[in-house]
């Protein structure tokens, strides 16, 4: 019972949020449509910000996952470390990520790099770059965790551009070319 009144109330809240934003979002309506009251919500999220996080946390899983099925039919591994990580910056097209992930989530909960999936990004990443340089892709001298917190905050700087531009898809041609020439220049110049 408690699984499915959180998943009631996230579902009304992402519906909500994306098409009102959260500012807009009425905690009356969104638990009415929900079924449930204002109680429920802050029995089970404590108040309208913790909710945001919950839709968050739900929607940051799904965009790993769709990530990590990029990563996992890439041809190679470096292939796979460009083509996650401008998927991610491509993500921002989408209506529903543009507004909660990249507007919203940011003016309510402050800098994406602090938020709890962050570090968890940054660590694959380095991963992916120490595997790199094993296998003598990525140059040897670079340090694999700067490397991978430059790599997260250019996409996530890429992503909000993207989402806060009047024209996300020029935008978008714009950032992709520019981001995979940063990209390129971690590999190993014979």
């Amino acid at each position: 019972m408690i699984a499915e009144t959180r998943a009631k109330l996230i579902a009304a809240a992402r519906k909500a949020f994306a098409e009102h934003g959260y500012a807009e979002a009425s905690m009356d309506d969104l638990t009415a449509a929900a079924g449930l009251t204002r109680g429920a919500l802050y029995h089970h999220f404590g108040s309208k910000q913790g909710l945001l996080e919950a839709v968050i946390a739900q929607i940051d899983a799904e965009m790993a996952e769709r990530l990590a099925a990029i990563t996992a039919a890439a041809t190679s591994r470096w292939d796979g470390l460009v083509l996650e990580n401008i998927g991610y910056v491509e993500l921002a097209l989408e209506p529903e990520v543009q507004r909660i992930m990249l507007r919203d989530g940011p003016a309510v909960l402050g800098d994406p790099a602090s938020w709890p999936s962050a570090l968890a990004c940054i660590a694959s990443i380095r991963g992916h770059i120490e595997q790199l340089q094993g296998d003598g892709v990525v140059r040897a001298e670079i340090d694999a965790e700067a490397a991978a917190r430059m790599i997260s905050g250019a996409s996530t700087d890429a992503a909000m551009w993207i989402a806060n531009s009047s024209d996300p898809a020029a935008t978008s041609r714009r950032a992709i070319p520019a981001f995979k020439a940063m990209l390129e220049g971690l590999l190993r110049r014979d």
